[in-house]
C-alpha cells in the first residue's frame, strides 16, 4: 500500500487523532461486519508518506467479492492498497522486516506544488559535495544516538545503514536523499537531514558532523527537518521483496533524472 500523510498524524492509531492506521481499520471493519486490528511495517511521523508500505491482519471469513477493489473505492483518495498477499500465520508485517529504505526530498526554490511532498529551503548555493561527503560516512558508523530524539527510550541505538546517497536534479535546485538500514530510530533521519543541510551551508564543519557518529553525543541543539520531506519508500522481507509500484515521479521529475551527486 501507499499513503500522503499530509493529513495525517502518522500511521499509528492514536486517541482523538486522525491517523493511517484508524481510516484502513475502520474501513476494513465495516466492510467484514466485525472489528479488525491491523498491523503495519512500523510507525511513520505525522505528515510523513509512505509509497511502500505493508500491514498484515487475520481474517477468519471468507469473501465472495473483489476485496482490493472495495476496500480502494471505500477509502480515502490519500490512501491506497495495491495488493493483497496471503501469508503464513506466523509471518508479521513489523517484526520481520530486513530492511527499510527512506527517502528525503528537498527543494531550493519555492513551489506551491511541492509543498506537502518535499521540503523547502530557500538555499542556492547549497554545498553538495560536502554534503555528499557526510552522506558517505553514515554506512562507516553503526550506532546512531546523536541522531536520535529519545535515545533512552531504547534498548540500545545501533542501526546497520546499507546504503545512503545523495542525488540532485538536471538544474541542481532539488535534493533527494536516501538511506537503507535494518532499523530506524525516533526522528533519526530529519535530524541527519537537518545536520546535512547545515553543513551545506557552511554552518557547520565535515569535521563536527563526523563527531556526532564517533562520540555517540547527541548536538546541544535538535534541527529536525520538517516531516512532509520524508517517505517510506521500500519494506524488504526474507521471504518478501517486491519491487515499489511508484517510482516517486509523483514529487517531480521521472527516477530517471535524478542524478548521483
Amino acid at each position: 500500500m501507499g499513503f500522503d500523510g499530509h493529513h495525517y498524524r502518522g500511521w499509528q492509531r492514536q486517541a482523538q487523532v486522525n491517523s493511517v492506521q484508524q481510516v484502513i481499520e475502520t474501513v476494513l471493519s465495516e466492510m467484514l461486519k466485525e472489528p479488525v486490528t491491523v498491523m503495519g511495517c512500523g510507525r511513520t511521523d505525522a505528515q510523513v508518506h509512505a509509497s511502500q508500505f505493508f500491514f498484515h491482519l487475520d481474517i477468519k471469513k471468507t469473501w465472495d467479492y473483489d476485496l482490493l477493489f472495495r476496500l480502494n473505492k471505500m477509502l480515502p483518495n490519500d490512501i491506497a492498497i495495491y495488493e493483497i498477499i496471503p501469508v503464513e500465520e506466523n509471518q508479521h508485517a513489523r517484526f520481520d522486516a530486513i530492511q527499510r529504505r527512506y527517502d528525503y526530498f528537498i527543494h531550493t526554490y519555492k513551489d506551491p506544488h511541492l509543498n506537502s511532498i518535499s521540503t523547502w529551503y530557500p538555499e542556492k548555493n547549497l554545498n553538495l559535495d560536502v554534503m555528499k561527503k557526510a552522506v558517505d560516512l553514515l554506512t562507516k558508523y553503526n550506532d546512531f544516538r546523536a541522531f536520535c530524539k529519545s535515545p533512552d527510550t531504547y534498548l540500545h541505538t545501533i542501526c546497520k545503514v546499507s546504503s545512503s546517497a545523495l542525488f540532485t536534479d538536471a538544474h541542481g535546485d532539488r535534493i533527494r536523499f536516501q538511506i537503507s538500514a535494518d532499523r530506524f530510530l525516533g526522528r533519526m533521519i530529519r535530524l541527519i537531514v537537518g545536520k546535512l543541510v547545515k553543513l551545506g551551508k557552511g554552518e557547520l564543519s565535515f569535521d563536527e558532523f563526523e563527531s556526532y557518529l564517533i562520540t555517540k553525543q547527541p548536538p546541544v541543539i535538535l534541527e529536525v527537518a520538517h516531516p512532509q520531506g520524508l517517505f517510506l519508500s521500500k519494506v524488504t522481507y526474507p521471504y518478501l521483496d517486491i519491487p515499489t509500484r511508484t517510482a516517486l515521479s509523483a514529487i517531480g521529475d521521472p527516477e530517471a533524472h535524478w542524478q548521483p551527486v
